[in-house]
């Protein structure tokens, strides 16, 4: 008779880091993300997008004539500072100034 014991906790670790791994393959596969993939990725309804982040310039962001398409790492390395910015000033992005506003 042949017996198996599995470490649940160390198979639960290796299942993480797979799917981990993948996540990010897919990630990368994608270069834009649509306005509705845009909201899914930053938590935001697409009004708050609009009002407190596509309201500045310098939001990585292009038209394919109606239609808003959005470069995934720039958009992430845009958020992060976004982040900061909005933790060290109010923590509240509803008050939250830009320099320059």
């Amino acid at each position: 008779m042949i017996q198996v014991q599995i470490d649940e906790a160390e198979l639960k670790t290796m299942y993480l880091a797979k799917l981990e791994e993948r996540m990010k393959e897919i990630e990368g596969e994608v270069f834009f993300m649509s306005s509705k993939e845009l909201c899914r990725y930053v938590g935001m309804s697409w009004t708050n997008v609009v009002t407190h982040l596509l309201s500045d310039p310098e939001y990585p962001a292009c038209r394919l004539g109606n239609k808003w398409l959005f470069p995934r790492k720039e958009v992430s390395e845009y958020m992060q500072k976004y982040y900061e910015a909005v933790r060290n000033d109010t923590g509240d992005i509803k008050t939250f100034k830009r320099m320059g506003s």
